[in-house]
């Protein structure tokens, strides 16, 4: 039994509680949302996100950030990811030399296109980081509708400490020391079912979204590869997994938005409409500018920056995909 801190109390981080207390582990669940806390409180349910899932009854909800972080032995960052930064600021001096420190927020940060551990890392060096992935919707897992994840770190040591903690017969973790892949895969795939949900929208049938999944996967590799992953991660719950569950499930926020956007609604529209993060949009712009700055092909990640950031129309971008130049398919994906 250990004592875990999940640091936002959305979704995710509602479905991670019951999981963690089912697990049997002493779960503290942070919000800044005096609201959120309230109703958590006093309703056992999150009625906004997760309506009918009840929450156990020994699962504590608080806006205090040292009452829930006290005494804790795993802190879970599960907080929209373009506020991981800020998150790890507020955290980091209640934090101990060697504390593990987990993340499921996915995605890299719109200003500098770090992936979450090396924001973390950024501001706090002397923790250990283990990054969460895979193919997962929050709507299933507070049903505890079986399914499996990766578990990443520099240390497999701490990989294999946070597996511990979160696997059960519902939720099975493997470990990977291959971060940057599955920082990557997780990121990387908002960005293809963002343009899948589009491909929806528009109307386009199971042949279109099967060839923009693969050649999505592709680029996703491609970029893996320029920065140090291993090509075999995306063939794996962090890369084709999670790619499959979020192009083709409603729960994917990022599809859903996509949609929409294939509908004619703009982008900001199309946020409002979901009332959820859209992880993909921003991830979309820091990947655009990673992939300039580093010389790396991603047409239909460029065309999804054309859509969404310079108002292209949706067909003529999936007409200019599909009139570029011809080439040959490489040996494997990329």
């Amino acid at each position: 039994m250990k004592n875990v801190t999940i640091i936002g109390a959305g979704s995710m981080g509602t479905a991670l509680s019951i999981l963690l207390s089912g697990n049997g582990h002493i779960v503290k669940m942070w919000s800044p949302f005096e609201a959120e806390i309230k109703m958590l409180n006093e309703t056992r349910e999150h009625k906004d996100k997760l309506p009918g899932v009840k929450i156990d009854e020994n699962v504590t909800c608080t806006t205090d950030l040292e009452e829930a972080l006290f005494g804790t032995d795993l802190v879970t960052l599960v907080v929209p990811y373009q506020t991981v930064r800020e998150n790890i600021r507020n955290i980091k001096k209640y934090l101990v030399k060697g504390q593990i420190v987990t993340c499921f927020s996915k995605g890299l940060e719109e200003a500098t296109g770090l992936r979450m551990s090396q924001v973390v890392l950024q501001e706090v060096p002397d923790i250990k980081f283990v990054a969460m992935s895979g193919p997962c919707h929050a709507e299933e897992l507070a049903k505890l509708t079986p399914t499996a994840y990766v578990a990443a770190s520099q240390s497999l040591e701490a990989a294999s400490y946070v597996q511990d903690i979160f696997m059960s017969p519902k939720f099975r973790v493997y470990t990977n020391d291959d971060i940057i892949g599955v920082e990557l895969g997780g990121a990387l795939k908002n960005i293809i079912a963002l343009c899948a949900g589009i491909s929806d929208g528009l109307g386009f049938g199971d042949n279109t979204k099967a060839a923009l999944m693969t050649r999505g996967l592709a680029e996703m590799t491609r970029m893996g590869i320029a920065l140090g992953a291993c090509s075999h991660t995306f063939l794996g719950l962090a890369g084709i997994g999670d790619l499959i569950v979020t192009c083709t499930s409603m729960h994917s926020r990022n599809r859903r938005a996509g949609i929409l956007i294939g509908q004619g609604l703009s982008p900001d529209e199309a946020i409002n409409k979901v009332k959820m993060v859209v992880e993909g949009i921003k991830t979309t712009k820091a990947a655009y500018s990673l992939a300039r700055k580093l010389d790396i092909e991603m047409p239909i990640t460029f065309e999804a920056h054309e859509v969404l950031f310079n108002n292209k129309n949706p067909k003529e971008a999936v007409d200019d995909l599909m009139t570029r130049d011809k080439t040959y398919e490489l040996r494997g994906i990329i």
